[in-house]
């Protein structure tokens, strides 16, 4: 009889135990999807140019990473690292997404401003000459209509390009060009040969025939960098550290789950899967500081000084504008400067 009893309670009870059961496994998933950090969410406006190099910041985004991490993104599209870094300096952004080329730039400009990580190093920078207006070689670029973003790295690796071919600048036209106008300048003939980086140069061998095309770096990586303003980071550390925090998680993501990743990444960048197949092993999307990242930084900033393109004659100290706190903090062997 007390056995009958029991299974009765038990069964009248059942109803309220299964609830129970699902309101915990809801709490997990909410407190999961929260992670540790409980406090005030804080908003970040990211100002980068739409491309795959910025695979680490779309993956966090998409996976609520930053979310996780008590963090609000808005990310806001510009043509170049360059009018990234104006639009931070302008209070659009809290954050810029750039090559190192225009940040050692406005260090020169005395910008106040520093790097607080590395999360990309690709090569993905092309030359493309038409054959109609006789390029079929390199030294064909003599005389000839070049088309470059000027004050991009695209600037650098076109004068390093022309010089370790027996050319310099001086030996071309050099004509200034906008991302958005590169297709056109192109196949309209605006230019006869074009600097310029993916996805354009895949977008101008489909668009124009009978093109040769070189590969610009010379094996050099472009690093592709966070870059903010000093007063804003000293003020903002929790938050930096928290905003590093996610784009580890997502290069954590991107290790384990490679094919999910690049699927991120061509859905918001509306890339065709081709596309992607071929230009995602140019790159390494980690997040690091680097002594390497100095190194191209004072290559760069040589060259800038030996062609009198800022007025300059000494080589700024790159490590007071690294900031390595940060990511010291969350990751401690991703950075290796030497100070």
């Amino acid at each position: 009889m007390e056995a009958k009893n029991i299974r009765r309670r038990f069964l009248e009870r059942g109803p309220v135990i299964s609830l129970l059961a699902v309101l915990l496994v809801v709490l997990r998933l909410w407190s999961c999807s929260r992670g540790d950090y409980s406090g005030k969410v804080e908003t970040i406006n990211i100002g980068a140019p739409p491309l795959e190099q910025n695979a680490l910041l779309y993956v966090a985004d998409h996976e609520r990473f930053f979310a996780k991490n008590g963090l609000h993104i808005v990310i806001k599209d510009y043509d170049t690292g360059v009018t990234a870094i104006n639009g931070m300096s302008k209070g659009e952004v809290d954050i810029a997404g750039t090559a190192e080329f225009p940040f050692v730039r406005a260090v020169f400009q005395k910008e106040k401003i520093v790097v607080i990580a590395c999360n990309d190093r690709f090569e993905n920078d092309y030359i493309v000459g038409r054959k109609d207006r006789g390029i079929e070689k390199i030294a064909d670029l003599k005389g000839k209509r070049i088309g470059v973003a000027l004050k991009t790295i695209n600037e650098f690796y076109l004068g390093r390009f022309l010089a370790l071919n027996g050319m310099g600048m001086g030996d071309v036209t050099l004509v200034d060009l906008a991302p958005a106008q590169y297709v056109a300048a192109v196949s309209g003939g605006k230019v006869d040969a074009i600097i310029a980086w993916q996805p354009y140069i895949h977008r101008i061998q489909k668009e124009v025939k009978g093109v040769v095309v070189w590969s610009a770096q010379s094996s050099q990586a472009v690093y592709g960098v966070l870059v903010c303003g000093s007063e804003w980071e000293r003020t903002h550390a929790s938050v930096v550290e928290r905003f590093l925090k996610s784009l580890l998680e997502a290069e954590d993501y991107l290790v384990r789950y490679p094919d999910e990743a690049k699927a991120i990444v061509r859905k918001r960048l509306n890339y065709d899967d081709s596309y992607m197949s071929s230009v995602w092993p140019e790159h390494r999307f980690t997040v690091s500081l680097d002594q390497t990242l100095i190194v191209a930084m004072k290559d760069e900033a040589q060259w800038m000084i030996d062609n009198k393109l800022n007025g300059a004659e000494t080589l700024p100290d790159f490590v007071d504008y690294i900031h390595v706190d940060a990511l010291r903090a969350v990751k401690p062997d991703a950075v290796s400067i030497i100070r």
